[in-house]
C-alpha cells in the first residue's frame, strides 16, 4: 500500500506537492516525511546519480524516479510490488510534467503545486488493490521491468549516525511544536469561552444576590 507520495524539484529539494494523508494508521509519520525531505537534500547535492532507485527504511520502501530535473517518490510497505510502485510514480510524473511542466524551474515557494494532491489522490486509489483485473494486468506488463533498478539502505543513502540524528531531532521537534501548539489552541478556545461566557455569569450572579437581598428583607 501506498503510504506517502512527495515530489520535489532536484536542482535545490525544494518540495513541490505532496499527498496530503493525515497519518492516523501509520506510526512515525512525521519521521519519514522528514527522511524523505533529507533524500531530496542528498539528491539536490549530486550524492545520488542513479534515476531511479528504491531505499529499503523500517518497514518500508523509499521508491522514486527522477526526470526532468524533478523528483517523484513515494513509500510503500515492504509487501507491495515494487513493480505497480514505479508504474504508479510514472503516472503522476506524465501528468505533473502536462500540467506544471512550465512553471516547475520558476517555483520559488515550497509546495506550489499542492492543488496536484487531488490528481495523487485518484491515483493512489486506483493502485490501492493489487489484485483488480487493471493492476495484474501491470505486474504481468513485460515491457515495464524493474529487475534492475538498485535498491540501498536508507543509511548507506543518508549515511549512518548523523543523517539520522537529524532526522530523529527534526521529528522530535516538529512533535512538541505540534503540542505547544495544541495547547495554545486550548487556552485560546478556554479564554473565548469566558469572555462569551463571564458577562451572563455575572448579570446572574447580580440578580441571585438581589433576589436573596430582597428575600431577606421581606
Amino acid at each position: 500500500m501506498v503510504k506517502l507520495t512527495m515530489i520535489a524539484r532536484v536542482t535545490d529539494g525544494l518540495p513541490l506537492a505532496e499527498g496530503l494523508d493525515d497519518g492516523r494508521d501509520q506510526k512515525d509519520a512525521e519521521f519519514y516525511k522528514q527522511q524523505a525531505k533529507l533524500l531530496f537534500k542528498n539528491l539536490s547535492k549530486g550524492h545520488n546519480e542513479a534515476s531511479r532507485m528504491s531505499i529499503e527504511t523500517g518497514p518500508y520502501f523509499f521508491h522514486y524516479i527522477i526526470e526532468g530535473r524533478v523528483c517523484y517518490l513515494t513509500m510503500c510497505d515492504r509487501s507491495y510490488p515494487k513493480k505497480l510502485a514505479f508504474q504508479y510514480l510514472e503516472d503522476l510524473k506524465n501528468e505533473f510534467e502536462r500540467v506544471n511542466g512550465s512553471q516547475i524551474e520558476t517555483a520559488a515557494r515550497p509546495y506550489a503545486f499542492i492543488k496536484f494532491d487531488t490528481f495523487i489522490q485518484k491515483t493512489k486509489k486506483l493502485y490501492m488493490d493489487t489484485r483488480t483485473q487493471r493492476n495484474l494486468a501491470k505486474l504481468n506488463d513485460e515491457l515495464y521491468e524493474v529487475h534492475q533498478i538498485m535498491t540501498r539502505n536508507v543509511q548507506e543513502v543518508l549515511g549512518v549516525g548523523e543523517k539520522l540524528d537529524q532526522v530523529s531531532e527534526m521529528s522530535s521537534r516538529l512533535t512538541s511544536e505540534s503540542r505547544i501548539y495544541a495547547d495554545k489552541a486550548k487556552d485560546l478556545n478556554r479564554q473565548a469561552l469566558i469572555r462569551k461566557w463571564a458577562p451572563v455569569a455575572i448579570v446572574l450572579g447580580v440578580v441571585l444576590l438581589l433576589f436573596w437581598v430582597r428575600k431577606k428583607i421581606w
